[in-house]
């Protein structure tokens, strides 16, 4: 029974429930987000879809809260765009951005935070070296699906471009999204080893203290 037990202590689990600290990390990482929707942005082509900090805050938050969290903190920072808080890149709000060329991309935050939140508990579930590269893999790989696959296909929808004009204008976005995932790789990993909790749950023998 001890050894049994014994070899279960440092190993990992995921988070079962949300406590009154994950609420706060959710309104936390929301406030990120919206914060960073208001720094200025740099405007790229005619469409008016212009480059902004939002995909680094989308995508830390997924690398730091996991998916469910993640998906919970940007979910709200959308609804309350949507519901009228002047929080969306250059302070646009309202229903009426999804009608825009950047609602692909708006809709894609809520869903590429849980994506890379859900890859980024993997990787730190089952990796210890070459970690920030694996989570750099997840990001790019999390933003070129999940936020440029929808962003393209908002441009189609409501721009009307074809396939091959909303992919290149897509493709003024790849530089700054490579230097942004970078930057988000770096911060989730310094929130790593300073709160080891913070994604997953270590198991711990019988009677320790809970922190």
């Amino acid at each position: 029974m001890t050894q049994t037990h014994s070899a279960s202590t440092g190993q990992q689990t995921k988070r079962s429930r949300w406590n009154a600290t994950d609420l706060g990390l959710i309104a936390v990482f929301a406030a990120l987000v919206a914060g960073s929707a208001l720094v200025a942005a740099i405007p790229v082509g005619g469409l008016g879809v212009p480059i902004t900090l939002q995909t680094l805050a989308v995508i830390l938050t997924g690398l730091a809260l996991g998916p469910g969290r993640a998906f919970a903190a940007v979910g709200l920072y959308t609804l309350l765009g949507l519901a009228g808080l002047p929080i969306f890149s250059g302070g646009r709000s309202g229903l009426g951005i999804l009608a825009g060329p950047s609602a692909g991309y708006i809709v894609a935050f809520p869903l590429a935070a849980a994506a890379v939140g859900w890859l980024a508990a993997v990787v730190i579930r089952r990796t210890l070296k070459y970690r920030g590269v694996f989570l750099f893999a997840a990001a790019m790989v999390t933003s070129i699906v999940v936020i440029h696959g929808l962003g393209v296909l908002g441009m189609m929808v409501n721009a009307k471009l074809e396939l091959s004009k909303a992919f290149l204008a897509d493709l003024a976005y790849y530089p700054g999204d490579i230097i942004k995932n970078v930057l988000a790789v770096t911060v989730a990993l310094a929130l790593h080893k300073a709160f080891p909790d913070l994604l997953v749950r270590r198991v711990r023998p019988l009677g320790a203290p809970q922190q």
